[in-house]
């Protein structure tokens, strides 16, 4: 009862003995349920946080002063080097072929704001099959196995919500192809809610208001987990993080890998320019000689607005979570070294909580506060940190919306049109509208092409060609 003692003593002590207030009504399941749970909670930090985003306000985040446009690599077809394009696919490809590079995927989320009740990994995604987001990634990074010859561990942050379902889903799929032990999950940190007088929130009264740390949680993640050790063990030096909502991905890109590796750098971003002003994407500046990201709820419409003198948006550089992080660096930044550690951010939220008597309430207004880690927080942090252009239409179409932007209908007709792209290049045009979307549903698997040349290659060995008709699948 040591331990137990313990831990009740030092949230009383730490103002915080409400959580334990209904101790005496538990039984002992639930008990150590609400043990385990606060056992978590770090103190010290939670009144670090009431102290500078709850007493003082987020004001720290909202300096503008000096803010510039970040300069990016662009695309041979935006004016890039072909030469330097060249030299980063060969370091790229020397890197995946001497077993350097993991994949990471960021699952904690559920499926709930797209009407699914199972982990969003596990949402069906493709135009025919309807294969889950996870299917679709394990798929490009068996291909990239098979092109290069190389092993790619896959490391997976599921949250507590679905590690167990989303662990299953692995194992009835035969992990979809790849070794068990290849496969590693881990789960994501979470921190506790308060009120807005610091006071953590309980959920019920065995139960404490819990929710994940953000996606920048994920780099701290990966070294309280073990992964970081694994990595290291494995020789791997370069994380290709990605996250789960995005089937059009390319999970493992060996251009980006070889700028990554020639830059020296510790943390590399992707970005599309942005569609319009104020889509709803991070902007990539510079600031006082580093790189940054301000979010697009924080940019100020007259510099989200603001054009150059050609009259093209200047702050054009749009986030688009996909990044390339050094292990040495992940170690650093996630071992919480002091100067090193990612801010926290507040979010006003409506908390399911329980009154003095234990009462259920269901707010009708934000009552209190959860905190939250941006992973690109990050690259203030990192050396050498850079940007490089990619091709919106073969990189990003999130699944984020029931219906709208960012819908399964939108990415399954994006995924249409990079199909209908791939058969324009082998000559086998297909009949589309004025957006490209061709007027037949197909499905091409990454197994037989994940991109333009992989799938010229593949088709080009076809004899005889297929009749390209309504429902085609290409496996």
């Amino acid at each position: 009862m040591g331990d137990q003692n313990s831990v009740i003593e030092s949230f009383q002590k730490a103002g915080q003995g409400q959580v334990f207030r209904f101790w005496g009504e538990l039984n002992k399941e639930e008990q150590e349920d609400l043990l385990k749970q606060a056992s978590e909670i770090d103190l010290s930090e939670i009144a670090g946080l009431t102290d500078s985003l709850l007493n003082e306000g987020e004001t720290s985040y909202m300096d503008y002063s000096g803010l510039t446009p970040a300069s990016y690599i662009p695309l041979v077809e935006s004016g890039g080097d072909p030469a330097q394009w060249d030299a980063a696919r060969i370091q790229g490809e020397e890197a995946l072929k001497k077993g350097k590079v993991a994949a990471f995927t960021v699952a904690g989320g559920q499926g709930t704001r797209l009407g699914f009740s199972g982990p969003k990994g596990t949402f069906p995604v493709t135009p025919v099959r309807e294969k889950p987001l996870f299917q679709v990634f394990a798929e490009k990074l068996r291909a990239i196995e098979v092109r290069y010859g190389c092993t790619l561990p896959w490391f997976i942050m599921t949250s507590h919500a679905n590690h167990e379902e989303s662990e299953q889903f692995f194992r009835q799929n035969g992990f979809f192809g790849f070794k068990e032990e290849q496969v590693s999950f881990f789960r994501q940190g979470r921190m506790p809610a308060v009120d807005p007088d610091g006071k953590i929130l309980l959920e019920s009264k065995n139960s404490i208001a819990m929710s994940p740390d953000g996606h920048g949680g994920a780099l701290r993640a990966l070294v309280r987990s073990g992964a970081v050790d694994a990595m290291e063990k494995a020789g791997i030096e370069v994380v290709s993080y990605f996250q789960v909502d995005n089937p059009l991905v390319r999970c493992v890109d060996v251009n980006f890998i070889g700028f990554h590796l020639l830059a020296g750098s510790e943390m590399s971003s992707k970005m599309v320019p942005k569609a319009y002003a104020k889509e709803k994407v991070g902007h990539f500046c510079e600031q006082n000689g580093k790189l940054v990201v301000i979010e697009y709820s924080d940019m100020p419409d007259e510099l989200a607005e603001q054009t150059d003198e050609m009259g093209a948006l200047r702050f054009l550089s749009g986030s688009i979570a996909i990044h390339l992080v050094s292990t040495d660096f992940i170690r650093r930044i996630g071992s919480g070294v002091s100067g090193l550690e990612l801010p926290f951010h507040r979010a006003d939220k409506k908390i399911p909580t329980i009154d003095n008597e234990g009462n259920s309430v269901d707010p009708e207004s934000p009552n209190g506060v959860k905190f939250e880690m941006f992973v690109f927080d990050a690259i203030p942090f990192a050396e050498n940190a850079i940007v490089v252009e990619t091709i919106r239409a073969d990189d990003f179409s999130p699944v984020k919306n029931a219906e709208g932007v960012d819908s399964p209908k939108t990415s399954r007709e994006d995924q249409k049109r990079q199909y209908a792209r791939w058969f324009a290049a082998v000559s086998s045009p297909l009949k589309c509208d004025e957006s490209g979307l061709p007027g037949i549903s197909i499905e091409v698997s990454p197994l037989f092409g994940y991109d333009e040349a992989s799938f010229r290659t593949s088709w080009e060995k076809l004899t005889p060609k297929p009749e390209i008709e309504d429902g085609l699948i290409l496996d």
